[in-house]
Protein backbone atom coordinates (compact mmCIF):
# COMPACT_ATOMS: atom_id res chain seq x y z
CA UNK A 1 0.00 0.00 0.00
CA UNK A 2 1.34 3.54 -0.88
CA UNK A 3 2.45 5.13 2.27
CA UNK A 4 0.19 8.33 1.58
CA UNK A 5 -2.61 6.21 1.19
CA UNK A 6 -1.71 4.15 4.61
CA UNK A 7 -1.28 7.39 6.60
CA UNK A 8 -4.51 8.46 5.04
CA UNK A 9 -6.40 5.28 6.30
CA UNK A 10 -5.20 4.99 9.11
CA UNK A 11 -5.59 8.74 10.29
CA UNK A 12 -9.22 9.73 8.72
CA UNK A 13 -12.36 8.88 10.44
CA UNK A 14 -14.28 6.71 8.93
CA UNK A 15 -17.44 8.58 10.80
CA UNK A 16 -16.11 11.67 12.09
CA UNK A 17 -19.26 11.68 14.43
CA UNK A 18 -18.32 8.65 16.06
CA UNK A 19 -15.17 8.42 16.05
CA UNK A 20 -14.10 11.81 17.11
CA UNK A 21 -11.86 14.20 14.82
CA UNK A 22 -9.23 12.00 12.35
CA UNK A 23 -10.56 8.44 14.49
CA UNK A 24 -8.94 9.91 17.41
CA UNK A 25 -11.91 9.04 19.56
CA UNK A 26 -11.74 5.33 18.22
CA UNK A 27 -10.71 2.50 21.05
CA UNK A 28 -6.98 1.67 21.07
CA UNK A 29 -6.87 -1.84 22.30
CA UNK A 30 -3.11 -3.18 23.17
CA UNK A 31 -1.92 0.21 22.75
CA UNK A 32 -0.70 1.75 26.14
CA UNK A 33 -2.48 4.39 27.86
CA UNK A 34 -1.39 7.77 29.79
CA UNK A 35 -2.18 7.29 33.60
CA UNK A 36 -2.63 10.13 36.11
CA UNK A 37 0.77 10.71 38.22
CA UNK A 38 3.34 10.40 35.29
CA UNK A 39 6.99 9.97 35.92
CA UNK A 40 9.07 11.16 32.86
CA UNK A 41 12.37 10.64 31.72
CA UNK A 42 14.81 13.03 30.24
CA UNK A 43 16.05 12.91 27.87
CA UNK A 44 14.42 9.44 26.70
CA UNK A 45 11.33 11.02 26.64
CA UNK A 46 12.06 13.52 23.85
CA UNK A 47 12.17 10.67 21.82
CA UNK A 48 9.11 8.11 20.67
CA UNK A 49 6.89 6.15 22.07
CA UNK A 50 6.45 3.54 19.80
CA UNK A 51 3.60 1.67 22.09
CA UNK A 52 1.17 4.62 21.98
CA UNK A 53 -0.72 4.94 18.78
CA UNK A 54 0.01 8.73 18.15
CA UNK A 55 2.68 11.09 18.85
CA UNK A 56 4.17 14.51 17.65
CA UNK A 57 6.78 16.86 18.08
CA UNK A 58 4.85 20.09 17.05
CA UNK A 59 6.71 23.58 16.83
CA UNK A 60 5.34 26.94 15.84
CA UNK A 61 7.24 30.35 15.72
CA UNK A 62 6.05 33.94 15.23
CA UNK A 63 9.54 35.74 13.32
CA UNK A 64 10.35 39.13 12.48
CA UNK A 65 12.32 40.26 9.36
CA UNK A 66 14.53 43.32 9.41
CA UNK A 67 11.52 45.53 8.02
CA UNK A 68 9.63 44.67 10.97
CA UNK A 69 7.58 42.80 8.58
CA UNK A 70 6.01 39.49 10.56
CA UNK A 71 5.93 35.75 9.86
CA UNK A 72 5.00 32.03 11.06
CA UNK A 73 6.52 29.05 10.78
CA UNK A 74 5.53 25.51 11.51
CA UNK A 75 7.44 22.27 11.40
CA UNK A 76 5.41 19.27 13.06
CA UNK A 77 6.21 15.43 13.14
CA UNK A 78 3.79 12.68 13.42
CA UNK A 79 4.13 9.38 14.56
CA UNK A 80 1.09 7.60 14.40
CA UNK A 81 0.96 3.11 14.85
CA UNK A 82 -1.13 0.46 13.19
CA UNK A 83 0.09 -1.42 16.01
CA UNK A 84 2.37 -1.50 18.95
CA UNK A 85 5.87 -1.48 19.10
CA UNK A 86 8.72 -1.74 16.28
CA UNK A 87 9.81 -4.32 13.85
CA UNK A 88 13.04 -3.85 10.87
CA UNK A 89 12.02 -2.40 7.03
CA UNK A 90 8.45 -2.47 6.31
CA UNK A 91 6.77 -4.70 8.92
CA UNK A 92 7.18 -1.63 10.83
CA UNK A 93 3.66 -0.62 12.54
CA UNK A 94 5.04 2.89 12.42
CA UNK A 95 3.67 5.71 10.02
CA UNK A 96 5.62 9.14 10.16
CA UNK A 97 4.25 11.77 8.40
CA UNK A 98 5.60 15.83 8.68
CA UNK A 99 4.35 19.14 8.26
CA UNK A 100 6.13 22.72 7.04
CA UNK A 101 5.01 26.00 6.59
CA UNK A 102 5.29 29.51 6.23
CA UNK A 103 3.21 32.24 6.77
CA UNK A 104 3.40 35.51 5.87
CA UNK A 105 0.50 38.26 5.24
CA UNK A 106 0.01 38.10 2.00
CA UNK A 107 0.51 34.19 1.46
CA UNK A 108 0.73 30.46 2.72
CA UNK A 109 3.00 28.62 1.75
CA UNK A 110 3.27 24.62 3.21
CA UNK A 111 4.44 21.10 2.42
CA UNK A 112 4.04 17.42 3.83
CA UNK A 113 5.82 14.27 3.37
CA UNK A 114 5.22 10.62 4.70
CA UNK A 115 7.12 7.65 5.32
CA UNK A 116 6.89 3.95 6.68
CA UNK A 117 8.70 3.59 9.91
CA UNK A 118 11.89 0.88 10.22
CA UNK A 119 13.37 1.92 6.77
CA UNK A 120 15.36 5.15 8.29
CA UNK A 121 13.90 7.80 6.51
CA UNK A 122 12.28 8.98 9.34
CA UNK A 123 12.50 9.26 13.25
CA UNK A 124 13.65 10.77 16.46
CA UNK A 125 16.67 9.94 18.77
CA UNK A 126 16.95 11.42 22.29
CA UNK A 127 20.64 12.09 22.76
CA UNK A 128 21.55 13.95 21.08
CA UNK A 129 18.33 15.27 19.86
CA UNK A 130 17.44 14.36 15.93
CA UNK A 131 13.85 14.10 14.51
CA UNK A 132 13.99 14.13 11.00
CA UNK A 133 11.89 12.90 7.81
CA UNK A 134 13.90 12.73 4.94
CA UNK A 135 16.05 16.11 4.69
CA UNK A 136 13.64 17.92 6.80
CA UNK A 137 15.34 18.28 10.12
CA UNK A 138 15.16 19.02 13.97
CA UNK A 139 18.06 18.50 16.38
CA UNK A 140 21.35 19.54 18.49
CA UNK A 141 23.68 18.62 21.12
CA UNK A 142 20.70 19.10 23.10
CA UNK A 143 16.67 19.45 23.19
CA UNK A 144 17.75 22.66 24.75
CA UNK A 145 19.98 24.12 21.26
CA UNK A 146 18.75 23.25 18.10
CA UNK A 147 18.96 23.71 14.45
CA UNK A 148 15.80 23.09 12.87
CA UNK A 149 15.09 23.15 8.63
CA UNK A 150 12.41 22.27 5.63
CA UNK A 151 11.84 23.25 2.35
CA UNK A 152 8.68 22.79 0.11
CA UNK A 153 8.93 23.66 -3.85
CA UNK A 154 8.30 27.38 -3.09
CA UNK A 155 9.78 28.26 0.03
CA UNK A 156 12.29 27.21 2.80
CA UNK A 157 13.44 27.94 6.26
CA UNK A 158 16.96 27.24 8.33
CA UNK A 159 17.13 28.67 11.76
CA UNK A 160 18.52 28.36 15.25
CA UNK A 161 16.50 27.42 18.14
CA UNK A 162 17.68 28.20 22.19
CA UNK A 163 15.92 27.46 24.98
CA UNK A 164 15.23 31.04 27.87
CA UNK A 165 13.38 29.03 30.22
CA UNK A 166 12.14 25.65 31.67
CA UNK A 167 10.01 23.01 30.25
CA UNK A 168 6.36 23.43 31.04
CA UNK A 169 3.95 20.71 32.00
CA UNK A 170 -0.14 21.00 30.96
CA UNK A 171 -2.71 19.44 33.39
CA UNK A 172 -1.79 17.47 36.05
CA UNK A 173 2.04 17.54 35.84
CA UNK A 174 1.87 16.50 32.41
CA UNK A 175 -1.27 14.22 32.67
CA UNK A 176 -3.77 16.24 29.84
CA UNK A 177 -7.01 15.49 30.46
CA UNK A 178 -9.19 15.96 26.84
CA UNK A 179 -12.62 14.48 27.91
CA UNK A 180 -15.48 14.94 30.58
CA UNK A 181 -14.94 10.78 29.95
CA UNK A 182 -11.10 11.10 31.25
CA UNK A 183 -9.58 10.21 27.02
CA UNK A 184 -5.91 11.84 28.07
CA UNK A 185 -2.36 12.62 26.77
CA UNK A 186 1.33 13.14 27.92
CA UNK A 187 1.58 16.41 27.48
CA UNK A 188 4.71 19.14 27.81
CA UNK A 189 6.20 22.20 26.00
CA UNK A 190 9.00 24.28 25.95
CA UNK A 191 7.69 27.19 25.32
CA UNK A 192 10.47 29.83 25.08
CA UNK A 193 12.70 29.34 22.26
CA UNK A 194 14.99 31.94 20.98
CA UNK A 195 14.89 31.72 17.27
CA UNK A 196 17.18 33.07 14.30
CA UNK A 197 17.93 32.42 10.86
CA UNK A 198 16.72 32.79 7.24
CA UNK A 199 13.61 32.15 5.61
CA UNK A 200 13.67 31.69 1.43
CA UNK A 201 9.84 32.58 -0.16
CA UNK A 202 9.82 33.40 -4.08
CA UNK A 203 10.60 36.87 -3.64
CA UNK A 204 14.28 35.84 -1.73
CA UNK A 205 16.02 35.27 1.08
CA UNK A 206 14.55 37.00 4.30
CA UNK A 207 16.51 37.25 7.75
CA UNK A 208 14.72 37.01 10.62
CA UNK A 209 14.52 36.86 14.45
CA UNK A 210 11.65 35.91 16.69
CA UNK A 211 10.36 33.30 19.13
CA UNK A 212 9.06 29.55 19.31
CA UNK A 213 7.33 27.57 20.72
CA UNK A 214 7.38 23.43 20.51
CA UNK A 215 4.68 21.41 22.38
CA UNK A 216 5.58 17.34 22.94
CA UNK A 217 2.25 15.15 22.96
CA UNK A 218 1.37 11.39 22.85
CA UNK A 219 -1.43 8.98 23.46
CA UNK A 220 -3.37 6.03 22.26
CA UNK A 221 -6.79 7.46 22.40
CA UNK A 222 -6.96 11.47 23.17
CA UNK A 223 -10.15 11.93 22.29
CA UNK A 224 -13.76 11.03 23.03
CA UNK A 225 -16.06 9.61 20.12
CA UNK A 226 -18.28 12.53 20.44
CA UNK A 227 -15.50 15.53 19.85
CA UNK A 228 -15.58 17.03 16.28
CA UNK A 229 -12.36 18.53 16.14
CA UNK A 230 -10.45 21.27 18.64
CA UNK A 231 -9.15 25.14 18.43
CA UNK A 232 -5.78 25.74 20.47
CA UNK A 233 -3.91 28.95 21.32
CA UNK A 234 -0.24 29.25 22.20
CA UNK A 235 -0.06 33.01 23.36
CA UNK A 236 3.24 34.92 24.29
CA UNK A 237 2.43 37.65 25.89
CA UNK A 238 4.26 41.37 26.07
CA UNK A 239 4.42 41.92 29.77
CA UNK A 240 6.36 37.55 29.59
CA UNK A 241 3.41 35.81 30.52
CA UNK A 242 2.17 33.15 28.38
CA UNK A 243 -0.34 30.83 27.61
CA UNK A 244 -1.64 27.51 26.36
CA UNK A 245 -5.64 27.20 26.03
CA UNK A 246 -7.83 24.80 24.11
CA UNK A 247 -11.52 24.15 23.34
CA UNK A 248 -12.77 20.31 21.77
CA UNK A 249 -15.74 20.99 20.18
CA UNK A 250 -18.73 18.12 21.07
CA UNK A 251 -21.12 17.58 18.66
CA UNK A 252 -23.56 18.38 21.38
CA UNK A 253 -22.60 22.10 20.63
CA UNK A 254 -20.84 21.84 24.13
CA UNK A 255 -17.14 22.15 24.65
CA UNK A 256 -14.48 20.47 26.51
CA UNK A 257 -11.45 23.00 27.42
CA UNK A 258 -7.91 23.19 29.80
CA UNK A 259 -5.61 25.68 29.90
CA UNK A 260 -1.69 26.39 30.94
CA UNK A 261 -0.71 30.16 32.24
CA UNK A 262 2.67 30.60 32.61
CA UNK A 263 4.28 33.21 35.11
CA UNK A 264 7.78 35.43 32.96
CA UNK A 265 10.52 32.90 35.14
CA UNK A 266 8.04 29.92 33.45
CA UNK A 267 6.42 28.41 36.65
CA UNK A 268 3.05 27.19 35.18
CA UNK A 269 -0.80 27.19 36.35
CA UNK A 270 -3.20 24.62 35.45
CA UNK A 271 -6.59 25.67 34.82
CA UNK A 272 -9.49 23.39 34.61
CA UNK A 273 -12.53 23.08 32.19
CA UNK A 274 -14.52 26.46 31.84
CA UNK A 275 -11.39 28.70 33.01
CA UNK A 276 -10.51 29.29 30.11
CA UNK A 277 -12.91 31.00 27.34
CA UNK A 278 -12.74 31.27 23.09
CA UNK A 279 -15.45 32.61 21.57
CA UNK A 280 -15.58 32.73 17.13
CA UNK A 281 -15.63 37.13 16.52
CA UNK A 282 -15.42 36.40 12.81
CA UNK A 283 -15.44 34.28 9.94
CA UNK A 284 -13.11 33.69 6.83
CA UNK A 285 -14.48 31.35 3.66
CA UNK A 286 -11.30 29.29 3.39
CA UNK A 287 -11.14 26.67 1.24
CA UNK A 288 -14.98 26.98 0.71
CA UNK A 289 -14.93 26.34 4.72
CA UNK A 290 -16.34 28.93 6.97
CA UNK A 291 -13.30 29.63 9.44
CA UNK A 292 -12.92 31.32 12.88
CA UNK A 293 -10.08 33.82 12.31
CA UNK A 294 -10.86 36.19 15.28
CA UNK A 295 -11.47 35.31 18.95
CA UNK A 296 -12.43 36.65 22.04
CA UNK A 297 -10.36 34.91 24.55
CA UNK A 298 -10.64 35.35 28.26
CA UNK A 299 -9.37 33.60 31.78
CA UNK A 300 -11.32 35.66 34.38
CA UNK A 301 -8.87 34.46 37.14
CA UNK A 302 -5.76 35.96 35.42
CA UNK A 303 -7.46 39.41 34.35
CA UNK A 304 -7.06 38.11 30.59
CA UNK A 305 -9.90 39.40 28.03
CA UNK A 306 -7.79 39.66 24.65
CA UNK A 307 -8.82 39.26 20.86
CA UNK A 308 -6.84 37.09 18.71
CA UNK A 309 -6.74 37.42 15.03
CA UNK A 310 -5.30 35.61 12.37
CA UNK A 311 -2.08 37.02 10.71
CA UNK A 312 -3.37 35.39 7.37
CA UNK A 313 -6.77 34.59 7.62
CA UNK A 314 -6.34 32.18 4.57
CA UNK A 315 -3.42 29.89 6.13
CA UNK A 316 -5.04 26.67 5.23
CA UNK A 317 -3.45 23.52 5.36
CA UNK A 318 -4.44 21.39 2.98
CA UNK A 319 -2.93 18.16 3.58
CA UNK A 320 -4.46 14.43 4.21
CA UNK A 321 -6.46 15.63 6.81
CA UNK A 322 -6.85 19.11 6.83
CA UNK A 323 -6.67 21.84 8.79
CA UNK A 324 -5.85 25.84 9.62
CA UNK A 325 -2.74 26.36 10.87
CA UNK A 326 -1.24 30.37 11.33
CA UNK A 327 0.11 32.76 13.16
CA UNK A 328 -1.99 35.26 15.57
CA UNK A 329 -1.98 38.85 17.08
CA UNK A 330 -3.06 39.56 20.27
CA UNK A 331 -5.17 43.09 21.87
CA UNK A 332 -6.91 43.98 24.83
CA UNK A 333 -6.05 43.76 27.90
CA UNK A 334 -2.87 41.70 27.27
CA UNK A 335 -0.88 42.72 23.89
CA UNK A 336 1.27 39.87 22.32
CA UNK A 337 1.27 37.27 19.90
CA UNK A 338 0.90 33.48 19.30
CA UNK A 339 -0.15 30.62 17.10
CA UNK A 340 -3.79 29.00 16.40
CA UNK A 341 -4.59 25.70 15.25
CA UNK A 342 -8.25 24.59 14.35
CA UNK A 343 -9.38 21.16 13.02
CA UNK A 344 -12.31 19.27 12.34
CA UNK A 345 -13.48 22.72 10.16
CA UNK A 346 -15.33 20.16 7.26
Amino acid sequence: MNVKVLAAALLLPVAASAQGFAGMGTEAGGFAQPHPDPVFRFPADHGAHPDYRIEWWYLTANLNGADGTPYGLQWTLFRSALAPGNADGFASPQVWFAHAAVTTPDDHFFAERFARGGTGQAGVTPEPFSAWIDEWQMGGDSFDEMQLSAAGVDFAYDVALRAEGPLVFHGADGYSVKSAQGQASYYYSQPAFAVAGRIILPGGEVAVTGQAWLDREWSSQPLAADQTGWDWFSLSFDRGEKAMGFRLRQTDGSHFSSATWIAPDGTASSLQDGAFTATPLAWTDVAGREVPTAWAVSVADKGLDVTVTALNPDAWMAVSVPYWEGPVTVTGSHGGRGYLEMTGYD
